[in-house]
């Protein structure tokens, strides 16, 4: 058996942080111990100089990175975006399409499937994310507005005959026929996300009956409270805050959602129910300038500046640039929070949602070997995927 022992480093565990050595066979995880407990000839030692030893981020949200989409359609922006993820700690990710015609959503089906066999380095793949297109047109945020529309049983029904790799559906839920539709995907185990969407709190309380439990990139194209011929409503916000059973998601970077946004979001739902994604697109890890939301040959224009992707005429954000670390960082800095639960919003929580943590999401006897180690800046030093390095700085 091949054996990897990570000594001398400070393991962010279930526990808390500790000093332990993380010993590693063939991928999983088979113990962690204090050097005098235990021996293991002709291992490969990582010596983490007392670096941070964590579970590997998990990202739920994510259309890119290094300069490449998952709708550009091919299995080289599947390696890039999975090799530049990998440089900020991300051990596993899910690719998320945008809305599109469906010939270009079939297409991004099949080179998936192309992707998860020929893509050998870089942070491993979970599902796909399917992110639309029902939505709301006016919280249509920076989707193509020319493919949004309501969900139609022959059109999702045959969507879902083409792959059995979708792992997740966003979609608004007060669009005619979305609950029939969220009962669909809990019947398929696919987790049902509210998504740019105006739906009231009383069509959100519906919604979670009918398999909504996720509500995506909270904050972002979501509803809140309105008036409607001088009455009040809440939104989905406030349904998001209401509902104990519902997780989010939120856009840790700083800017989708200030640190007072974030303070509150912590205290109200906690790191159990909060997941931190990055939504980047294809300019995260790039430099700023002009780029592409979406695929190369049907994307849209957009302009990064302020360390956020925008849209040209800067009337709303166009996806994000951040990266794992840089999530973590800004809960830590901005949001107030301790390392260990901002990591566990990045680890365990994202894993618990998509009903993997018995595999996923901490540093436990039997996982897998999915590891990070980073400064006290959470500057990635080494990023492991199943026992195997994917990037070392």
């Amino acid at each position: 058996m091949k054996y990897l022992i990570i000594k001398n480093g400070r393991a962010i565990t279930p526990s808390g942080i500790i000093d332990a050595d993380i010993i590693v066979s063939d991928g999983t995880i088979i113990e962690i111990a204090n050097s005098s407990d235990y021996s293991v000839e002709n291992a490969e030692i990582i010596d983490a100089e007392r670096l941070y030893v964590s579970p590997g981020f998990i990202d739920l949200h994510t259309h890119g990175a290094g300069g490449a989409d998952y709708m550009d359609g091919t299995v080289e922006a599947y390696a890039t975006a999975a090799r530049m993820s990998a440089r900020h700690g991300t051990t596993l990710l899910y690719p998320t399409t945008l809305t599109s015609t469906n010939e270009l959503l079939y297409e991004s089906f099949d080179i998936f499937e192309d992707a998860i066999r020929n893509v050998k380095d870089g942070a491993a793949f979970g599902g796909l994310h399917l992110e639309g297109p029902y939505f709301a047109f006016s919280q249509k945020g920076a989707q193509d507005p020319r493919y949004l529309r309501n969900p139609d049983p022959s059109e999702y029904m045959e969507i879902l005959s083409r792959t059995d790799r979708i792992a997740r559906w966003s979609l608004a839920p007060e669009l005619p026929g979305a609950p029939d539709f969220g009962k669909v995907l809990r019947e398929r185990g696919i987790l049902a996300s509210m998504a740019h969407t105006d739906a009231t709190f009383e069509e959100a309380v519906e919604a979670f009956k009918a398999g909504f439990t996720h509500l995506t990139h909270f904050y972002s194209c979501m509803s809140t409270v309105t008036r409607r011929n001088a009455y009040r409503y809440a939104g989905v916000i406030e349904f998001g805050y209401y509902e104990d059973g519902a997780t989010i998601e939120i856009i840790a970077d700083g800017i989708h959602v200030p640190s007072s946004l974030l303070h509150l979001i912590y205290k109200l739902k906690g790191p159990e129910r909060i997941a931190l994604v990055t939504d980047s697109m294809r300019a995260a890890g790039m430099p700023e300038g002009p780029s592409i939301l979406g695929g190369l040959s049907d994307g849209q224009e957009v302009i990064v500046e302020d360390g956020v992707a925008k849209l040209p005429d800067r009337t709303a954000f166009a996806g994000s640039v951040a990266t794992d670390d840089r999530c973590i960082r800004t809960m830590v800095r901005d949001g107030g929070v301790s390392l260990e639960n901002a990591v566990r919003m990045m680890t365990l929580t994202p894993a618990e949602i998509m009903g993997i943590q018995a595999s996923k999401g901490s540093l436990e006897k039997g996982k897998d070997a999915d590891i990070v180690l980073f400064d006290d800046n959470i500057n990635v030093r080494r990023t492991i995927v199943k026992g195997k390095s994917v990037f070392v700085c």
